[in-house]
């Protein structure tokens, strides 16, 4: 029996979250949305994901600094972070924190579902 591939993705941008819950939702994930850090806190602490993407921009905090706090709720969850804007500073700031992928919304979908699908493969 196959283990249901959850994925939580946060994501303040409504089109960009319907879209990629729609890929992903094609790509027979289960697949959980919320707009903000304090939703992504409520998910992950009652229920069990394999993998986040997140905005990096979210309403209350930086995906680069929530990531030590989600580590702390779940510390095998792959996170794999996303952009529109990408800069060297923001890409260093948030690759130096334990995320499985770094993923700037430009470059097509292709590329986040080849990073998920190598996320549930670990």
């Amino acid at each position: 029996m196959e283990i249901e591939k959850r994925i939580l993705l946060i994501d303040p941008h409504d089109q960009d979250r319907e879209t990629l819950a729609s890929i992903l939702q094609e790509e027979n994930y289960k697949v959980e949305t919320g707009k903000n850090f304090k939703e992504a806190l409520e998910k992950l602490t009652n229920c069990c994901f394999h993998c986040l993407v997140m905005e990096v921009n979210l309403p209350e905090i930086k995906g680069y600094d929530a990531v030590p706090i989600i580590k702390s709720i779940d510390p095998n969850l792959k996170i794999i972070i996303t952009t529109r804007k990408n800069s060297r500073q923001l890409e260093a700031k948030v690759r130096s924190q334990e995320i499985f992928y770094y993923f700037i919304k430009s470059f097509g979908h292709d590329e986040l579902k080849l990073a998920i699908r190598n996320a549930f493969s670990q």
